[in-house]
């Protein structure tokens, strides 16, 4: 069975990562709607609490102990109407991305495989929707005080800033090999104000991957019983 490295997944498709920047801090939305979840059935999903996703369901009966290797699924993107080439091209960019970050980030911890086998996880992320900042927009939000204020007016009534990028997204974990459900999760998050990325319109949903990557991560830690040494994702 022909095997890659999680340093060669890294090494290979970080060039498309580095493309749309780094982490430019993002926040998590207030709400998101359950009926967009399509890969599995919304009505098994509870609330989140305080930094968790907003919805999220987690078997009581999976052992994540027992799984030392992750398989990480092809992205996927769901999003209603046409895309035009631009448009499907910025998605790609995103799905690529998700999947670079999510082997990044659980290699740390797991053996990386690049087919489902015994004592694997399985994860799936389906990206539902996700709008780019528009730069100049953004711009006068964040530097001028007048646009700033407004702002903060639109946050106050929607929980979205101005000229801010935002994306949502849902995972299934499944058993690689069983299709066991494991865990899911749906959330949304929404575009910080960090300067230096105004200028890359898809930083911050780009943000926002790598921000699940590291939650995700962080959630198997703890789920491992691995307390204090779990790494806290960064990005808020």
């Amino acid at each position: 069975m022909k095997r890659m490295s999680a340093a060669m997944v890294v090494i290979m498709s970080m060039g498309m990562a580095a493309l749309l920047g780094g982490c430019a801090g993002s926040y998590q939305g207030r709400e998101v709607d359950i009926k967009q979840a399509t890969l599995f059935d919304a009505n098994i999903l509870q609330e989140g609490k305080e930094g968790q996703t907003l919805y999220r369901y987690v078997n009581p009966k999976a052992d994540i102990k027992q799984y030392s290797k992750i398989y990480v699924d092809k992205v996927l993107v769901r999003k209603d109407g046409q895309l035009d080439a631009e448009e499907l091209q910025n998605y790609q960019n995103l799905t690529y991305n998700a999947y670079v970050y999510l082997n990044q980030e659980l290699a740390k911890d797991y053996t990386m495989v690049l087919t489902p086998e015994p004592g694997a996880m399985r994860i799936q992320m389906a990206i539902i929707d996700a709008d780019s900042s528009k730069p100049v927009r953004n711009t006068l939000s964040t530097f001028v005080p007048v646009g700033m204020v407004l702002s903060l007016v639109k946050y106050s009534a929607t929980g979205k800033q101005s000229g801010v990028g935002e994306i949502s997204v849902e995972m299934l974990i499944t058993d690689a090999t069983t299709g066991e459900l494991l865990g899911a999760a749906l959330d949304r998050r929404i575009g910080g104000k960090e300067v230096s990325k105004l200028w890359s319109s898809w930083a911050n949903a780009n943000a926002a991957l790598e921000y699940w990557a590291q939650q995700l991560r962080f959630v198997f830690c703890d789920m491992r019983g691995g307390g204090v040494t779990c790494v806290k994702p960064t990005g808020e």
